[in-house]
């Protein structure tokens, strides 16, 4: 890959960044440019860039593509692709690819810690032992995990491990999806709304589309209920967050674990001194045995299309 322009969208993992340095790309560091300039940032380096590094918040929007004429593959360094533009990429004839299922284990494992810290209240319940308080008496007792009903949004590689982990708890398991799934130890429901009725803990894993945007609303919401509790490892527009700030300020709902949250890396403050809500800065893949096998996947899917063999894990 000796001199191809790489526009790199955000501030890469430094192993990925010294690998492609390595390689002998030219990387083009957008995340350093003003917002209000990206654009003609890309328009004066389009000569040389024939490469979109993105992410799972800076992917290649139609502005973007369309101010790189010479653009040929955009490697996202995320399994979901909602910030790349895939009609523009087909129309263009430009290749897309993704980093899937080296990221299933962390975030499944990030989805049951989750839930289990909210149910059991794990932050409060350390704040209470550091600040002194068990000196004045014993912490609140909390909710137990084991043999609570686990409904999943979206039953793909993520939901899937999610399920398997759950089933370990004696959690019975159910589950929404575009259609029924060759599972039968599991339930399906043919909407969310349903599924929010019959479970105790809502998580969401589903792919986010226009059709799964607000998936989770106030209707399912108010389904899950006072004693439901909300975990979200997809991505933060699955679920209208003004309405899940609302129900759980006002107690319509028993809690939520977020990793991920509308307007990154902006979180409602509204959430912060609640005790029966736990928040992660959208960290569900990142641990370093993770992140380095998605750059490895990201370099590698680079290296197949520049020397004209198969790509790794095409999108498009």
């Amino acid at each position: 890959m000796d001199k191809i322009g790489v526009l790199v969208t955000h501030k890469p993992l430094p192993y990925l960044e010294q690998e492609l340095t390595r390689r002998g790309c030219r990387l083009f560091r957008l995340w350093e440019s003003p917002e209000s300039r990206r654009l003609e940032f890309c328009r004066e380096n389009s000569s040389e860039i024939r490469a979109i590094v993105g992410n799972s918040n800076f992917g290649a929007d139609a502005a973007t593509i369309d101010a790189l004429p010479k653009l040929e593959i955009v490697a996202s360094f995320s399994v979901g692709l909602d910030k790349v533009d895939l009609p523009k990429c087909k129309e263009r004839g430009i290749r897309v690819t993704n980093t899937p299922d080296v990221l299933t284990d962390d975030v499944a494992d990030l989805a049951i810690g989750l839930t289990i810290s909210v149910m059991r209240r794990i932050p409060s319940a350390d704040k209470y032992a550091r600040s002194g308080a068990w000196k004045k008496g014993e912490y609140t007792l909390t909710t137990r995990f084991s043999g609570k009903r686990v409904g999943i949004l979206g039953l793909g590689r993520i939901g899937l491990a999610i399920a398997k982990r759950a089933e370990a708890f004696d959690c019975p398991i159910s589950y929404y999806s575009r259609s029924e799934k060759p599972h039968p130890n599991y339930t399906y429901y043919s909407t969310p709304v349903d599924l929010a009725s019959n479970c105790d803990i809502l998580v969401v894993a589903c792919a986010l589309t226009e059709e799964t945007r607000h998936i989770v609303n106030r209707a399912v919401i108010d389904a899950l209920g006072p004693k439901g509790v909300l975990i979200n490892i997809g991505r933060g527009p699955h679920v209208d967050e003004p309405e899940l700030v609302a129900a759980l300020v006002e107690g319509r709902l028993g809690g939520a674990g977020l990793d991920v949250f509308e307007n990154e890396p902006h979180v409602p403050e509204e959430l912060f001194a609640l005790d029966n809500v736990v928040l992660v800065p959208h960290v569900a893949s990142a641990t370093i045995e993770t992140r380095t096998a998605m750059a490895d996947l990201v370099l590698g899917n680079l290296e197949a299309h520049f020397l004209k063999k198969p790509l790794l894990t095409a999108v498009v």
